[in-house]
């Protein structure tokens, strides 16, 4: 009979206080399990989706060229920096997002090119491809999948439908959207916390400091630097989170008192929207650093966003849904495309954070895919003919990077957003016969 082989864990972990805090790649520390295959010695693959809103200034959406000489139009220019590191999409589409008559929910099938329910009785959009990449490897981390974002769950109606729609892009089943979590202490909690509402003015540092001090004399020097790092990184978000529960509010409405009158409730959500997002982008990166979750999704606005971006030089009065429904007035235009500028903005730096972090010769960017979009093109005329979608990360290898990807003139039959999405399944070991509206690979996709 031959001998089972068998899988162990390749995570160490710095333990007290009833916490497990989980090492990052080191090269100088044995695998545990004695038979471990040399091939579990590889760092895993992440998937994460990262959603902006309202889609983008159309004519402005543009790049051309290869690597580092890539050139990108105004809306696209900040991912100029990370030209290498991504594959540019252009004409890829869902067929029924295109055919909807629901010019604004009917397109939020972004993660399942499914069809939205018209029927104001009934929600259901299909399975999210994340969700069904989570069925399959959800297994291997302590959190199958995270679903992040930044606004919470609307429960209004838009033209007769639930805004549940437009709050969520992660459906665990067609009828159920994943809970979206939009605190950062939360969020903080479940990667590092003991789940049991641990105060997070003691820092998860300070109860595993002993064991850290134990490790310190037998890994090597290189390894040491990035214990510190990693180590330091954690304790700034922690740093960042209680800040940020303290600020005051300075978007939208102002409160009739600027202090509360009655004790501050713990973990507060912060009030500024970047230094809110950057916290869940560095989430993200801790998330995948510490192999708590290998499937996540990040919201940075929620479908029709209410959100204020005066934060931004020059934008002002208009929420951003107005200043997508600009009616290409020129002063509007000028301001959204700010928007799209914000939102690259934060995709590159999460690329070109996971891009310095060490795992054994490769870099948590390398052994990730990486994905941006909009459910829309054209935010204003409600266009769905084709969706502005960036992806980065080498994919463990096997996706060549700093190249465009142009499907406009391939037909429609190949040139659907799901034949895309079967291609990161197959490769995240989640083979599908069939996914929303096709059967089809996407030619060209990999290296």
């Amino acid at each position: 009979m031959a001998k089972k082989a068998t899988y162990s864990s390749r995570r160490h972990f710095l333990r007290g206080a009833g916490v497990a805090l989980a090492l990052p790649w080191m090269e100088s520390l044995p695998l545990l399990g004695a038979d471990t295959p040399a091939a579990a010695n590889k760092p895993p693959q992440r998937f994460a989706y990262v959603y902006f809103s309202n889609g983008v200034e159309p004519s402005e959406w543009w790049a051309k060229g290869a690597g580092s000489a890539m050139q990108f139009g105004p809306a696209a220019a900040p991912l100029k920096p990370i030209a290498d590191d991504i594959v540019f999409l252009r004409g890829l589409y869902h067929q029924h997002a295109l055919s909807s008559t629901s010019p604004h929910l009917g397109r939020m099938n972004i993660l399942s090119g499914e069809t939205v329910s018209l029927d104001p009785n009934v929600i259901r959009v299909g399975t999210s491809m994340d969700q069904i990449i989570a069925r399959e490897i959800g297994s291997k981390s302590k959190v199958p999948s995270m679903a992040l974002g930044i606004e919470p769950n609307e429960l209004r109606l838009e033209d007769g439908l639930s805004m549940l729609y437009g709050s969520c892009v992660s459906w665990t089943t067609p009828t159920k959207p994943t809970p979206k979590e939009i605190y950062p202490s939360r969020t903080f909690d479940q990667l590092v916390g003991d789940g049991q509402g641990r105060r997070l003015d003691k820092s998860i540092l300070d109860a595993v400091l002993s064991d850290a001090q134990g490790l310190q004399p037998k890994i090597s020097k290189g390894d040491k630097r990035k214990m510190d790092e990693y180590l330091e990184s954690i304790r700034d978000i922690e740093k960042r989170i209680e800040t940020a529960g303290k600020q005051e509010r300075i978007e939208g409405w102002r409160p009739t008192l600027e202090k509360a009158n009655m004790p501050r409730p713990a973990n507060e959500l912060p009030q500024n929207v970047p230094d809110h997002m950057k916290l869940m982008l560095d989430l993200t990166v801790l998330a995948f650093q510490m192999d708590k979750t290998r499937v996540l999704t990040l919201m940075l606005n929620n479908d029709l966003s209410q959100m204020n971006f005066k934060f931004l030089e020059g934008v002002r009065g208009a929420l951003h849904l107005d200043l997508t429904h600009n009616g290409h007035a020129p002063e509007l235009e000028a301001m959204y495309l700010k928007t799209n500028q914000f939102h690259m903005q934060q995709f590159t730096y999460l690329v070109q954070r996971m891009k310095a972090i060490d795992e054994g010769g490769t870099s948590l960017l390398d052994n990730s895919l990486l994905m941006t979009s909009s459910s829309l093109f054209d935010g204003d005329a409600h266009g769905a003919d084709q969706l502005p979608i960036v992806l980065a990360g080498k994919a463990g290898g096997s996706l060549k990077t700093g190249r465009i990807l142009d499907y406009l003139d391939k037909g429609n039959d190949n040139r659907r957003a799901c034949s895309l999405y079967l291609s990161v399944m197959d490769h995240m070991g989640a083979k599908q016969d069939r996914f929303g509206d096709t059967d089809k690979r996407l030619e060209g996709l990999w290296a």
